[in-house]
């Protein structure tokens, strides 16, 4: 039995910002883990090459996989315990937690107790039933970010892509600064789901949009030779007529993410299904914290948005864990909680925030 003040599930944005902010309100006196089922830190932000808005509390300016260092760097700074190739297999009651780690020489199981547990699991990529979607050539766009940004491997000479989201959006210029010809953007929805400024650059480069189109069929045998594409109606059915088929060897997937939520139904969690916020998500207060207590949550297994409000989330499931083991230090939690509930704020004031804010505020209603 291993025995922790905080076990963190999760080394991505909101996992490591909730481990730092928490190891800076408590200091040496505290004992921090992290785990992660990756070889290495930083979850989604490893892959992203594009800069980040914001403030600069936010890392405006900078990209991902910078931002992915510097949060790594503050935790190895502050000898917080990380624990890579490693994953939560078991939940047993009383804050304990089963892990199996898989290393160069052996797999270890052993349990891992703890005074609070923060979940930052993130999310899963959705998928598409559409004729012959199993051909290989078909991957979720998080795979080909994975592929070509970490591996250096391109996915194909060809892509279409489905979903216009930020990140099929992000992800198809990623694909043409990789010398991928992106041969179309497909949308169901009568408009862009994305940040304009993401669209613009696609448009830019002459990529044609098809709007509200959706995928039929991936064409091909062994391997993606093309797809069929046809238009939709106000009632999401395909328009008899209007099939185009177009040439590819690469369909990349960028149709939405749903929490990764199985921690807390073995936890015995309460969870209530949120469209707004991508799936089931664990019901929890503005501290974070679930209907189980000493069970807080963080980033998309929350409720699905950007990085920036997962490191927010972070940091205050974060210091809520803090200054529950120790209260003393209230008043500086307090501030650091404030704050991030503030930024919070703003940023889901927006258009593109209003999801979120839709979503927390059903949440929210449950706990009044």
């Amino acid at each position: 039995m291993h025995k922790y003040d905080i076990a963190v599930i999760g080394g991505g944005p909101a996992g490591l910002s909730a481990a730092n902010a928490a190891v800076q309100l408590l200091g040496e006196r505290s004992k921090i883990i992290v785990i992660d089922e990756n070889p290495k830190l930083g979850g989604q932000l490893i892959k992203q090459t594009h800069m980040f808005f914001g403030s600069a509390s936010h890392y405006c300016g900078a990209r991902g996989v910078d931002i992915a260092d510097i949060l790594k760097e503050k935790v190895k700074e502050k000898n917080v315990e990380t624990l890579l190739n490693t994953t939560v297999v078991g939940y047993y009651g009383d804050l304990t937690i089963g892990v199996h780690q898989l290393d160069n020489s052996d797999e270890n199981f052993f349990s891992i107790k703890a005074e609070k547990i923060i979940v930052a699991t993130g999310a899963n990529e959705n998928f598409l039933s559409f004729v012959n979607n199993d051909l290989p050539g078909i991957y979720g766009a998080g795979a080909v970010q994975t592929l070509m940004n970490v591996y250096g491997i391109r996915p194909g000479k060809k892509a279409l892509m489905i979903g216009s989201g930020n990140i099929g959006l992000i992800v198809s210029y990623q694909l043409m600064q990789a010398d991928v010809e992106v041969v179309g953007l497909v949308e169901a929805m009568d408009h862009i789901g994305g940040y304009p400024v993401h669209a613009s650059k696609l448009a830019r480069c002459d990529v044609p949009f098809y709007i509200p189109y959706s995928i039929k069929e991936a064409l091909g045998e062994e391997e993606v030779s093309g797809a069929v594409i046809a238009k939709l109606d106000k009632r999401w059915n395909f328009i008899k007529g209007t099939e185009k088929k177009i040439e590819c060897d690469t369909i990349c997937l960028a149709v939405g993410l749903s929490p990764l939520s199985e921690f807390f139904w073995a936890a015995g969690c309460k969870l209530v299904y949120v469209k707004e916020l991508g799936g089931y998500v664990a019901v929890h207060n503005d501290d974070m914290e679930t209907t189980k207590e000493g069970i807080y949550l963080a980033g998309d297994v929350s409720g699905i948005e950007e990085a920036v409000t997962a490191m927010l989330e972070g940091r205050i499931a974060g210091a809520q864990a803090s200054v529950s083991l120790f209260p003393e230090i209230k008043p500086k939690a307090e501030k650091v909680k404030e704050r991030a509930k503030e930024e919070l704020r703003v940023f889901r004031a927006g258009p593109f925030g209003e999801k979120a804010r839709i979503g927390k505020e059903k949440i929210d209603n449950l706990n009044a």
